[in-house]
C-alpha cells in the first residue's frame, strides 16, 4: 500500500488477488453493461443517507458529508458479474468495509450483515467476508463521480465475490445475528458467490 494523500490510500495489486485472471465461466470485456432490477433511482448527496442499524449498540444515521469523513482508498479490482462477464483493473475509489467498523459499534453477536439500498434491494454476506475481503462503499470508478446507472451516488463493491454482492444505490446496513437471503437469495442465487468456484445458483 502506498500513500500519496493522507485522505485517500491507494492499495496496488489486489486485482485478480493471486488466481488466474478471469474466473471459469466468465469472459473479459471492456464494455460496462447496465444491469438493474426495477427502476434506477435517482438521490442526491444532498438527500442521501447511510443508516446502521440491527447488532449494534446504538442506531447511526450518516449524511453524505460525515460519510465522506472516513478514510477514503483507491483499490484497483475486478468486476465479475454473474451473467458470465468480466472488468479489470478499474480503479474503484470510497471507504472499506473495514474501515468503517470501528464506527459502528458492532456487538459481538453480529455474524451477518445485510446490505439495504435505495428502490428495496437487499443482499446478505457474512461479516468476516465484508471485513476481510476488501468490500468498499465506492462512490468513484476511473476517478469519476460513479454513474447513476452504476449505483452512484455510492453503491457496495465486492471485488472477491459476483457483484449481485454488492448493492447498487446502498443506504444502510443491518446486522445480524442469524443470516437471512437478500432480493437474489430468495430467488435461488448461492449466498457465497465465490466466482473461482462459479457458485451462481442454488
Amino acid at each position: 500500500m502506498s500513500l500519496f494523500d493522507p485522505k485517500n490510500r491507494v492499495v496496488e495489486g489486489t486485482n485478480s488477488f493471486g488466481k488466474p485472471k478471469t474466473p471459469p465461466g466468465q469472459v473479459a470485456t471492456r464494455k460496462f453493461p447496465v444491469l438493474t432490477f426495477g427502476e434506477t433511482p435517482e438521490i442526491s448527496t444532498k438527500e442521501w443517507r447511510f443508516r446502521v442499524w440491527g447488532e449494534v449498540e446504538r442506531e447511526i444515521v450518516w449524511t453524505w458529508d460525515e460519510f465522506m469523513a472516513f478514510p477514503q482508498s483507491t483499490l484497483r479490482a475486478d468486476f465479475h458479474c454473474v451473467t458470465r462477464w468480466s472488468r479489470f483493473n478499474d480503479d474503484w475509489t470510497g471507504v472499506f468495509f473495514r474501515d468503517l467498523m470501528p464506527h459502528m459499534h458492532v456487538k459481538p453477536a453480529a455474524k451477518f450483515v445485510m446490505q439495504h439500498a435505495y428502490g428495496g434491494y437487499t443482499t446478505n454476506n457474512a461479516l468476516d467476508i465484508m471485513i476481510h475481503e476488501d468490500v468498499m462503499f465506492a462512490h468513484t470508478l476511473n476517478a469519476q463521480p460513479l454513474a447513476r446507472e452504476h449505483g452512484g451516488p455510492m453503491r457496495v463493491f465486492t471485488p472477491r465475490r459476483y457483484v449481485w454482492k454488492g448493492a447498487k444505490w446502498v443506504n444502510g446496513l443491518e446486522f445480524m445475528a442469524e443470516d437471512r437471503p437478500g432480493f437474489w437469495e430468495q430467488n435461488g442465487y448461492n449466498t457465497p458467490a465465490d466466482p473461482w468456484k462459479e457458485e451462481r445458483f442454488g
